[in-house]
């Protein structure tokens, strides 16, 4: 199973979120929403403010993570996730994020941040 996995890592300004091995990742960029596999072609992508990212490790637990910004980096062999924020979904309550959301001026800051906790809440729960 090795050939079908690759090695994944998180890490947003103030510390390292994550480090393992992964089948499959999907990340929301700039142009558009992207799922990894392993030997995927080499790419950068920039994440979408209010974006999320979501990981199925290579034992079967898929973990989702609300990013604010950052960038994405793709090499045949592993992913790199530099959020300038994240937060894992496990840690986001999701109704405080609709009424957050349902607040905030579309475009805002607030706005995209919950969209985002929201979002990830939504894919790790699937």
């Amino acid at each position: 199973m090795a050939d079908k996995s690759f090695h994944v890592e998180v890490v947003a300004a103030d510390e390292k979120l994550y480090s393992g091995e992964a089948t499959f990742v999907i990340a929301q960029t700039t142009s558009g929403e992207l799922g990894v596999l392993a030997n995927h072609e080499p790419l950068l992508g920039q994440l979408v403010p209010g974006g999320f990212v979501v990981i199925d490790e290579e034992g079967g637990k898929r973990l989702s993570a609300a990013v604010q910004g950052g960038f994405l980096s793709v090499t045949g062999e592993s992913v790199t996730i530099l959020a300038e924020s994240a937060q894992w979904a496990d840690e986001i309550d999701a109704s405080a994020e609709r009424s957050a959301l349902e607040a905030a001026e579309p475009g805002s800051d607030d706005y995209n941040r919950a969209h985002s906790r929201l979002a990830a809440a939504e894919h790790a729960a699937k």
